[in-house]
């Protein structure tokens, strides 16, 4: 259980602010108290020039372990494949508690929350929008950001103050925002979306390969290539 006291404008341990998500949660621990079962923070490089916007805290995932993508089914992928592009110490993350580290990388969530069958409603999603607009506004000018799935694309539209409709969410798709950012778009790395092939290896390291070529791309460890940084 996080320290309750713990709270910035990125992230609030003690939140409770949507009843929905605070019931769920309280019936979550109680079918299974060793879990984290509350809001769970951002993870990785304060200074990052990618920042990765998920929709939410998974049941056997984040919300068991406290740390975004780690510990279910949908952190495979993605940390797999920040491992080969060099933003990644491991390409696994099986708790909060193991080695791994991201460098030039930042993971958070649209909803800080589990909400129940991964369906946030859209007033949570607005509940814990200046969270993310916190973090957000971290990101140095001419940076990216990779939003998985429409909510999160939609939600760092309106954290950033853009207006959705001029920038429509598309598998592979990029926005230059009135920010200075950059936007990317890519299907979420759910179970679902990569068991049915919906969104393959090839085609998330082809998102990568985007972010590293646009002009505010950085090197990482990896130099920029799948899987140069397991050499």
């Amino acid at each position: 259980m996080p320290d309750a006291l713990t709270a910035s404008p990125t992230y609030d341990a003690a939140c409770r602010r949507c009843a929905r998500l605070a019931g769920f949660l309280a019936e979550v621990r109680s079918a299974h108290p060793t879990y984290h079962c509350a809001p769970v923070a951002p993870f990785g490089d304060a200074s990052a020039r990618l920042v990765i916007v998920g929709l939410a805290p998974g049941m056997h995932g984040a919300n068991a372990t406290g740390r975004p993508f780690t510990g279910d089914h949908a952190g495979i992928l993605l940390y797999d494949t920040l491992h080969a592009w060099g933003y990644a110490s491991s390409p696994l993350s099986r708790t909060a508690d193991d080695p791994l580290t991201l460098s030039g990388c930042r993971i958070t969530n649209a909803v800080k929350c589990l909400p129940p069958e991964n369906k946030p409603t859209p007033a949570e999603v607005r509940a814990c929008n200046g969270f993310l607009a916190a973090d957000l506004a971290a990101l140095p000018a001419g940076g990216a950001i990779l939003a998985l799935g429409r909510i999160a694309h939609d939600a760092t539209l309106v954290a950033l103050g853009e207006r959705r409709g001029a920038h429509p969410f598309a598998h592979g798709a990029r926005h230059r925002l009135a920010s200075g950012a950059t936007l990317f778009d890519s299907y979420h790395c759910s179970r679902y979306n990569t068991n049915t092939g919906r969104l393959t290896p090839e085609m998330f390291h082809a998102v990568f390969a985007a972010i590293a070529a646009h002009p505010g791309g950085t090197t990482h460890a990896g130099n920029g290539r799948p899987g140069a940084a397991r050499a």
